[in-house]
């Protein structure tokens, strides 16, 4: 199933009316992939503005409202929506009606602006019933239906997920990051392949390679993440080699099997041959978890007897998570479910190899820059890291690979925010009579 292109649309946009539902950009720790999509995509519609575009925002009763960054773009209008989000899973089976409530109007509204039509676009978990907007829907993840015993446990929860993946069905196009995300939606939801299309995530522009030291001479400072990690490193305790790991800190991510990993590493003892400036157990940099999260993984790291190979890094501003993420020897993902992969885009994006579970997005996105393993396998990924750690002419081949994912063709939010008008275009352009009879 290859998707790479919208369908059957010249590659110019229209000027459309999007509906857009930006209520995750305000509380980006529920849902951070989501967030970090709908502001890089702003963004980028905010730089490169579209002739007669215009936007009606769908956002929450918080001030201030992130949306009133893009100063560029033609804001219609800003509906604040009921903090449905403290129904917890009964949000699910509200948000769709809300929604739907919020869309009635727009499309005539965008008709009486001069709009050539009308989208909805969402990347959250709600998607609105019945809308009467076509629905583009991008889809960052799949853990509610490839892990049903979690994420459906309550009687709320699965039937908000079935009417969600009824919903889904509907949508007029499903954007995914991937191929393989492709053939799973398409497997699990039945969502028919012409409705699917494949836009590649980016990483943001932050995450680029570690500057090399300047030659001899030269007084040109060489390009590098925004941000020195060094200062960063030293306060936390870091080696100079040591392992980083950027994503979430819930069931979709296989953390029991990394502390299981390091266990392993730490009982079969030094490698023969390693260089005693090296570190061993690896370290690992844990960037991101919550007070909570730092409580759950102290007991889990105390009973194995590696808690002190665990450094943790509070959520920090992107510069300095790219810093932090280009200086490490490889960037860690061990993962159950993983739609997007926006961790291993952005390591990539900062020549950083990556250890992966063989899941999902993964595989497609690692490709021959990284090593990836079976999930749950704490045996396989202490072998990973090992390798990752001590191998260094395997290090070299993994980082090359990545140098090129980082190179000047890398994929860029610009290029996403023009694919995704086109599936805009695709969907929501109102078609003329004599369009309808000819077919296009």
């Amino acid at each position: 199933m290859t998707l790479n292109r919208p369908r059957g649309v010249s590659p110019d946009p229209l000027g459309l009316r999007v509906v857009m539902d930006t209520r995750p950009l305000a509380d980006p720790a529920r849902g951070p992939t989501t967030a970090i999509y709908l502001g890089e995509l702003l963004a980028a519609y905010d730089a490169e503005p579209v002739d007669g575009e215009s936007f009606t925002f769908l956002v929450g009763l918080r001030r201030p409202d992130p949306t009133e960054a893009f100063a560029s773009l033609d804001v219609a209008a800003r509906r604040r929506m009921p903090p449905s989000y403290l129904l917890r899973s009964g949000a699910l089976s509200v948000d769709p009606f809300l929604l739907r409530g919020a869309t009635i109007g727009a499309s005539w509204w965008a008709e009486q602006g001069g709009a050539a039509g009308a989208v909805f676009h969402t990347a959250a978990n709600a998607i609105p019933i019945g809308s009467q907007l076509p629905v583009v829907v991008t889809l960052l993840d799949l853990a509610p239906w490839e892990m049903p015993s979690v994420y459906q446990r309550s009687p709320a929860a699965a039937f908000g997920q079935r009417l969600r993946g009824r919903i889904l069905r509907d949508a007029a196009s499903v954007i995914v990051g991937t191929n393989a995300t492709a053939r799973a939606v398409h497997n699990l939801l039945r969502i028919r392949p012409e409705r699917l299309v494949v836009v590649p995530l980016a990483a943001r522009a932050a995450f680029r390679p570690a500057a090399p030291d300047r030659a001899p001479g030269s007084s040109s400072k060489p390009a590098g993440p925004a941000h020195d990690p060094r200062s960063d490193r030293a306060r936390l305790g870091l080696p100079e080699r040591y392992l980083v790991y950027s994503g979430r800190y819930d069931a979709r991510q296989d953390l029991g099997s990394l502390v299981g990993a390091l266990s392993r590493l730490a009982a079969a003892g030094r490698p023969a041959g390693l260089a005693d400036p090296i570190a061993w157990p690896p370290r690992i940099l844990l960037i991101g978890a919550s007070p909570a999260d730092r409580a759950a993984l102290a007991r889990t790291t105390a009973r194995e007897g590696v808690g002190e190979l665990l450094a943790y890094a509070p959520t920090l501003a992107v510069e300095r998570v790219a810093g932090l993420v280009a200086g490490a020897r490889a960037a860690i993902l061990p993962s159950i479910s993983e739609a997007a992969g926006l961790p291993a885009i952005e390591a990539l994006a900062a020549g950083t190899p990556v250890i992966a579970s063989a899941v999902g997005a993964l595989p497609e996105i690692v490709g021959g820059a990284g090593i990836l393993v079976e999930p749950r396998d704490s045996d396989r990924l202490a072998t990973a890291i090992a390798t990752a750690w001590t191998d260094e002419d395997l290090w070299v081949r993994l980082r090359a690979d990545a140098l090129t994912r980082s190179g000047p063709d890398r994929t860029t939010w610009s290029d996403v925010a023009r694919a995704t008008r086109v599936v805009y275009t695709d969907v929501g352009a109102r078609r003329s009579p004599e369009d309808e009879v000819t077919g296009i």
